[in-house]
C-alpha cells in the first residue's frame, strides 16, 4: 500500500509507515507541532485500519475482542479499548465507533497502520470459531481519514461542515458533509487538543483535504503531541513481540471493563488484582541529551530498572521527555533516576506521562 491522498510535494519528507509512504514533516517538525497546539493544523491519517462489523452478533463479537463495555455505547458514541490475546497482552489499542442510526455498519473500529488485515483475520477466526452471525468488512482502502486538531479546529472544519460541532461531545460522532462530501465527523484525536477525525470516501479525499486550508502536519509532529500527552504509541510503547505488556501496565486499566467477557480478561483480572511489576511512566531530564526508544534508565546507584519506550525534546516544554517502563513504585511520587545516553548517566527524574495539563 501507499498513500495516495493528499498528493505529496515532492520536497517532503517521507518514510515507510506501516506499509505506507508517509510524511514526516511538510515544513518542519516544529512548526507544524506549534500550529497544532496555537492554532490548527491537519494530518492525513488515511494509513489507520478501518473495519466495519453489522449483523445480529456484532456487539457481541466486538465485546469479546475488546477491552472496553461495547455494550455501552449508543448510536453516535465512541470508545477507547485495548485488544488482548489470551494473556492479556496487547495486540492493539483501537477506537470502537457505534455508527450513527443512518449508516448501513453498526459498528466501525480503527486498527493502527498495518494493523488491519491482522485484525480482519482475528475477528473473522473468532466469529467462526464462536459461532456468531456477524459480518467483518475491511473498508481500509475505502476510507480517507483526516485530523482537524488545535483550538481553531471547530472553526475552520465549522465552515467546511453541515455538522453542528458544538453539539458534539467527546468521542461522539455523526453523518454529514465536508466540503460538499458525505463524511462521518468525530471528535477524537491523537494530540491532546480541541480536534476532530473525519472519513470520507477514498475517491473524495483529495477535495477534502484541499478545503481545509490550513498547517498540513506529518508523522514528526504526530509524535511530539502524543508524547506531551502521554499516549500510546503501537508496535513501540507496546508490541506483542518486542515490547509485550498489558493494558495496565501500559497505563490504560481505564480501559479494561473486568465485569465483560473478552479475550484475555482473566489474565488482567489476576493483575488488577495483584498490580504490575512495572508501569508505564513519564521522564524528565534535568540535563542536556535526548532520550529516546531503548534508552536504559538506572537508579541513583546505577542500577538498571527499565528503559524507555520513546522519547523527544518536547517543543512545548524545551525540555527533553521520555516515556518508558519502570518498577511499579517509580509511577507514584516524583523519584530521581539517570538515563543512559551514549554511555553517560543523565540526572533525570519521573513524572507521570502526561506532560502538559
Amino acid at each position: 500500500m501507499s498513500l495516495r491522498t493528499p498528493p505529496v510535494p515532492h520536497d517532503t519528507k517521507t518514510t515507510d509507515f506501516g506499509g505506507w509512504e508517509m510524511p514526516v514533516e511538510f515544513d518542519s517538525i516544529r512548526t507544524e507541532h506549534e500550529a497544532v497546539r496555537e492554532r490548527v493544523g491537519k494530518f492525513d491519517v488515511s494509513h489507520m485500519g478501518e473495519i466495519t462489523v453489522s449483523g445480529p452478533d456484532a456487539e457481541r463479537l466486538l465485546q469479546r475482542l475488546t477491552t472496553s463495555d461495547v455494550g455501552a455505547l449508543d448510536p453516535s458514541e465512541s470508545q477507547y479499548a485495548a485488544i488482548t490475546d489470551e494473556h492479556g497482552i496487547m495486540l492493539d489499542d483501537t477506537i470502537v465507533y457505534r455508527l450513527p442510526a443512518d449508516q448501513d455498519e453498526a459498528y466501525l473500529f480503527i486498527p493502527n497502520a498495518g494493523h488491519d488485515e491482522e485484525m480482519y483475520d482475528r475477528w473473522v477466526d473468532h466469529r467462526d470459531e464462536w459461532g456468531l452471525d456477524a459480518t467483518v468488512t475491511n473498508r481500509t482502502e475505502e476510507y480517507a481519514m483526516f485530523a482537524i486538531q488545535g483550538p481553531d479546529s471547530p472553526d475552520l472544519l465549522g465552515a467546511e461542515t453541515n455538522v453542528d460541532l458544538s453539539e458534539l461531545s467527546r468521542m461522539d460522532v455523526v453523518s454529514g458533509t465536508v466540503a460538499g462530501t458525505d463524511s462521518l465527523v468525530a471528535r477524537t484525536g491523537y494530540t491532546g487538543e480541541q480536534g476532530f477525525e473525519v472519513l470520507v470516501p477514498w475517491d473524495e479525499g483529495g477535495t477534502v483535504w484541499d478545503a481545509l486550508d490550513c498547517q498540513p502536519c506529518g508523522l514528526g509532529a504526530r509524535d511530539t503531541l502524543r508524547l506531551e500527552m502521554g499516549f500510546l504509541l503501537s508496535g513501540q510503547d507496546f508490541d506483542p513481540e518486542e515490547e509485550p505488556r498489558n493494558p495496565f501496565e501500559a497505563g490504560i486499566g481505564f480501559a479494561v471493563k473486568l465485569d465483560t467477557e473478552f479475550v484475555g480478561r482473566a489474565a488482567l483480572a489476576g493483575v488488577n488484582v495483584e498490580g504490575p511489576e512495572e508501569k508505564f511512566v513519564g521522564v524528565r531530564l534535568e540535563e542536556r541529551g535526548v532520550p529516546r526508544h531503548g534508552y536504559e534508565v538506572q537508579n541513583t546507584d546505577g542500577e538498571r530498572i527499565g528503559h524507555l519506550t520513546s522519547g523527544t525534546m518536547s517543543p512545548t516544554l524545551g525540555e527533553p521527555i521520555g516515556l518508558g517502563y519502570l518498577p511499579a513504585e517509580y509511577a507514584g511520587e516524583e523519584r530521581s533516576v539517570r538515563v543512559l545516553i551514549r554511555d553517560e548517566p543523565k540526572k533525570a527524574h519521573t513524572t507521570a506521562p502526561r506532560f502538559l495539563p
